[in-house]
C-alpha cells in the first residue's frame, strides 16, 4: 500500500514489509491499524518502543503463522510488533 509521496520516496505501511526491509519512521497514524488499543493508545505505545519520527528499522524475522508477529529492529533495540499494530507505522 503506498500513500501520499514524499520527496524522498514513496510512503509505506511498516506492516506491509516483508523480511530483509529497511526504512525510517516518518509519522503514526493509529486509525490505519485494526488494534485493540485506540488510536492514541497505540501511537503511545509504539513512541515507547522507539518507533518515533526519523528512526531507522529493520524487519528481521516474520512468524511462521500468517508471517505474524514481525521482529523490528528500531535504532539499536529489536522488538516484536504485530503486524496490524505495525500498520500504524508510516516509513520511507
Amino acid at each position: 500500500m503506498t500513500l501520499d509521496p514524499d520527496p524522498s520516496g514513496p510512503a509505506s505501511l511498516l506492516g506491509h514489509a516483508r523480511r530483509g526491509f529497511t526504512g525510517t519512521v516518518q509519522a503514526l497514524k493509529g486509525d490505519n491499524a485494526l488494534s485493540s488499543l485506540s488510536a492514541s493508545e497505540l501511537e503511545s505505545r509504539l513512541i515507547e518502543l522507539g518507533f518515533v519520527e526519523g528512526a531507522r528499522v529493520e524487519v528481521l524475522h516474520e512468524g511462521l503463522i500468517g508471517r505474524d508477529p514481525i521482529a523490528v529492529r528500531v535504532e539499536n533495540l529489536t522488538v516484536a510488533v504485530r503486524r496490524r499494530e505495525a500498520m500504524a507505522v508510516v516509513v520511507i
